[in-house]
């Protein structure tokens, strides 16, 4: 019998395979070997579970007669799903069933049999040809991946055995008598691919000739300098064979050619000017010190790669013209980056103590008090100027957001701002009172804040709370808020005329999670939300800004924090966005609001920007009060909080308008939000230490303007 390189696969419940299974049994010289339990055990532990035809698919005894072995293997599917499941998601599972289709030719089994092989390993392919005449030698060893027992052994064979016992189940087609005239037909025939790793000039010439005709497409490596040659014929069956560099050489005066004789045809070939030193001058050795062109088995698996890259962008229809690619690992190699930074030196911000601060007025204060208010993303979104006895603070258009939908988290932050001055004059022995102007399309929101009359005691008293006032992004503990406290916050809110929904019960708590945790989800995957949200980041030894967020203030174990750098990745984004995938994107957000006491929401009555910043001031109260009495307080708002119809859903995120306006609607129902109702702030409540950092504000001015 022809040795064929193919393993035999039998079954049980079928009569001839029954009897060769029995006389294979009563032979001394072959081994069973059974492993089943533990794959189909394998198998039961994949995420998603296989399907249940998968789960049902008969074993089988697959029999490798160059090995006097018989192993017992789960069905092909079964077998194929187990096999390539750490394939996923570089290759998703409908991918690898579409390249699971390709039919490959391998023309040289001595490169070509590591490129076999990272195919067959790979699962993009659904059958393979080889074909070689030549027997392996021992000099071959230096790049083939075989052994000493295979010296002598036919190299389209040695693959091919090579490749049974990595898939017993791939169609593997290996023929001994290379590639000639009268079987390139056959070879040919039904291929998508051809890769030509041969040494033969005449055979590279015969093939092209042959796929081009067909619209074949053709790869080849070569080993040096990682280059990769493209040859789109099924794009463009005009173009000329190996991009016109052999010119009008035909295949007959190519055959038979000696080592030496190749060498100008090979220098053609591989442009001689991009050739390594060490190759360009060996090629000047071959037929004097050498017997052929030198070959390494690191150029040889890297040419491997190269191919399969290939092979899956035409297998996916991704874009690969015509041409080359080089990947030169030896200069790569001395460009090498340090991944190792010493710690940088960086200050911490000192945040000013406003009671030892030299201010030229009540105004001044009240300015520095004010930037010390919270906004989304630390943005700061406000212009502030001082008068004689007045304060004005108007929203800057400048420092939006896609999130801050018609300005309406910049009034909530204006609203907080007021607040902190009102306080902070109050601090001083004056009253205030707040003329709120414009807010329609023409001219930003605008408060005035002015002296006037005595100062309220509640609200001086407010004044050093206030100053310690900060984010905590600890996770902290959900020790359960005393009905005292909630009331107080209640009423902390209702004196602003707004409401303040307070989750408490760990139902509510963990279905407010998973809204918020989805939400944060669609924040990723949308490009602009994502851009935003990166923006506001910042990490120790960068340039200290004045606005965003210390990395360190994300109160994360160290190990994480490099998670955001991938994170951080729009391509990443986007390939999850392209999979509908990402779950995990809103852990992080769930397992805090998760952990922590309850979820504060501030809801109020109207929809104007001057009902948004009284709203604010109410924010801003509660949070004071909160922390106040023992609470660590951190914003957890959705992408869709100031959205208030489809249209404003659609700018968020045109991709997922339906699912932002599915958790939207789930959110105000679990809060039981009245029709009429905006919210404008949501807050998790927990019990933490304190924050590890501070947020940086933008200086206060100190020169007063006339009013």
């Amino acid at each position: 019998m022809t040795e064929t390189g193919n393993a035999i696969i039998l079954s049980d419940d079928e009569a001839g395979h029954a009897e060769l299974l029995w006389q294979l049994r009563a032979r001394p010289d072959i081994e069973f070997i059974d492993n089943l339990a533990g794959q189909r055990a394998a198998l039961l532990k994949l995420t998603p579970e296989p399907t249940e035809d998968i789960l049902a698919e008969s074993p089988h005894w697959i029999y490798f007669p160059w090995r006097r072995s018989v192993l017992a293997m789960l069905g092909p599917r079964a077998f194929r799903r187990l096999r390539l499941d750490r394939n996923r998601n570089l290759i998703t599972l409908d991918e690898q069933n579409r390249l699971g289709e390709l039919r490959i030719g391998i023309v040289g089994l001595s490169v070509g049999h590591v490129i076999a092989h990272t195919l067959a390993a790979q699962g993009i392919c659904g059958e393979l040809r080889l074909t070689d005449f030549d027997d392996l030698e021992l000099s071959n060893l230096n790049r083939v991946p075989a052994t000493v027992f295979d010296e002598g052994h036919n190299k389209a064979i040695v693959a091919a055995r090579r490749i049974a016992e990595l898939d017993p189940y791939l169609p593997v087609r290996a023929e001994t008598s290379g590639l000639t005239p009268e079987t390139i037909d056959a070879f040919l025939d039904g291929l998508d691919i051809v890769v030509e790793v041969c040494d033969s000039l005449d055979t590279k010439v015969l093939l092209r000739e042959a796929a081009r005709a067909r619209r074949i497409p053709v790869l080849m490596a070569t080993s040096d300098r990682g280059l990769v040659d493209v040859e789109r014929f099924d794009l463009d069956p005009a173009r000329p064979i190996l991009h016109g560099l052999l010119g009008d050489v035909q295949t007959a005066g190519l055959a038979g050619l000696t080592s030496a004789d190749k060498v100008p045809h090979v220098l053609g070939i591989l442009d001689a000017g991009q050739l390594s030193a060490r190759m360009a001058a060996s090629l000047c050795e071959v037929g004097e010190t050498l017997s052929t062109w030198p070959q390494l088995a690191g150029e040889v698996t890297l040419g491997a790669s190269l191919v399969t890259e290939a092979v899956r962008r035409i297998g996916l229809g991704e874009t690969l013209p015509s041409g080359r690619v080089r990947i030169d690992i030896g200069a790569e190699m001395t460009h090498s980056t340090d991944p190792y930074t010493a710690q940088r030196d960086h200050v911490d911000e000192v945040v000013p103590d406003l009671d030892q601060g030299e201010f030229a007025s009540v105004p001044t204060v009240m300015a520095a008090a004010a930037t010390r208010a919270p906004s989304g993303g630390n943005a700061q979104p406000w212009q502030i100027e001082t008068g004689r006895d007045t304060l004005t603070v108007r929203i800057d258009p400048a420092r939006t957001t896609m999130m801050d939908v018609e300005f309406r988290g910049s009034a909530v932050a204006l609203g907080a701002a007021v607040f902190n001055a009102r306080v902070a004059a109050a601090s001083r022995g004056h009253g205030t009172e707040v003329t709120v102007t414009g807010g329609g399309k023409s001219s930003p929101l605008e408060a005035v804040v002015s002296l006037s009359g005595a100062a309220d005691p509640e609200l001086a008293a407010l004044y050093a709370p206030m100053l310690d006032r900060a984010t905590n992004r600890h996770r902290g503990s959900g020790t359960e808020i005393s009905p005292h406290v909630a009331e107080l916050l209640r009423a902390k809110a209702s004196h602003f005329g707004v409401r303040l929904h307070l989750l408490t019960a760990r139902s509510e708590i963990e279905a407010g999670a998973a809204v918020l945790a989805a939400a944060d989800r669609l924040r990723y995957l949308t490009p602009t939300l994502h851009a935003e949200m990166f923006s506001e980041l910042w990490w120790p030894g960068d340039p200290a800004p004045e606005y965003g967020i210390d990395v360190r203030g994300l109160e994360l174990p160290a190990s994480d924090l490099a998670v955001l750098d991938v994170l951080r990745r729009a391509d990443v984004m986007a390939q999850l966005a392209r999979w509908d995938a990402g779950g995990v994107l809103g852990t992080d957000t769930r397992d805090r609001v998760v952990a922590g006491s309850a979820l504060a929401v501030v809801s109020f009555a109207g929809g104007t920007l001057a009902d948004y910043a009284r709203a604010g001031e109410a924010v801003e109260a509660v949070w004071i009060a909160a922390q106040q009495h023992g609470l660590a307080v951190q914003p957890v708002s959705p992408a869709f909080l100031y959205a208030h119809d489809d249209n404003e859903l659609a700018s968020l995120t045109p991709t997922f308008t339906g699912e932002l306006r599915s958790l939207q609607y789930t959110f105000r129902k679990l809060i039981g939000a009245e029709p009429q109702e905006a919210q404008a702030l949501v807050l998790r409540f927990t019990e933490a230490p304190p924050p590890s950092v501070r947020s940086r504000r933008q200086s206060p001015p100190r020169q007063t303007v006339s009013p």
